[in-house]
């Protein structure tokens, strides 16, 4: 089955689809932030085959999210090991989290919580305009064309 490519289009939304788009990548990327490293060990975590795996890896390398690291020369065996880009994609993550929290979690409550390093309460992510700090929902802006959208046609 051809995976659609959306990194063509004119679109943040789609353009991040397009690395991470599918739904292994996501938590490819939170057990790696969490610290599962190695192939094996996400193979089992995730419970996934270990073909599905290693595409999902290769393509996570190639985009430049993880990076591949050596650990073993006999046999080759390789850690992941998350980029810049990879982290800040974790921020993502943490918004859905918020979401997933709130509106999945049921009675039992989440099943992760997290401990800010700053202050070290227990606490989630909240959206915050970058220029004025005050929250930032999708009410709370308008859209307009950015310099990298496409002109009309």
């Amino acid at each position: 089955m051809q995976r659609t490519q959306f990194g063509a289009m004119a679109c943040s939304i789609a353009r991040t689809l397009d690395v991470i788009g599918e739904p292994w990548s996501p938590l490819i990327l939170r057990d790696v932030y969490a610290g599962t490293h190695r192939f094996e060990q996400l193979q089992r975590g995730l419970g996934m085959s270990r073909k599905v795996l290693a595409e999902r890896l290769n393509w996570l390398v190639e985009q430049g999210v993880l990076a591949r690291r050596e650990y073993s020369a006999r046999p080759v065996r390789h850690e992941y090991l998350l980029t810049d880009k990879g982290r800040e994609l974790c921020d993502l993550l943490l918004v859905m989290v918020r979401w997933g929290d709130r509106w999945t979690a049921g009675e039992a409550g989440p099943p992760v919580l997290y401990r800010h390093h700053a202050c070290g309460k227990i606490s989630h992510v909240e959206l915050r305009c970058s220029e004025c700090e005050q929250p930032m929902r999708a009410t709370d802006i308008d859209l307009l064309p950015g310099p990298g959208a496409h002109p009309e046609s």
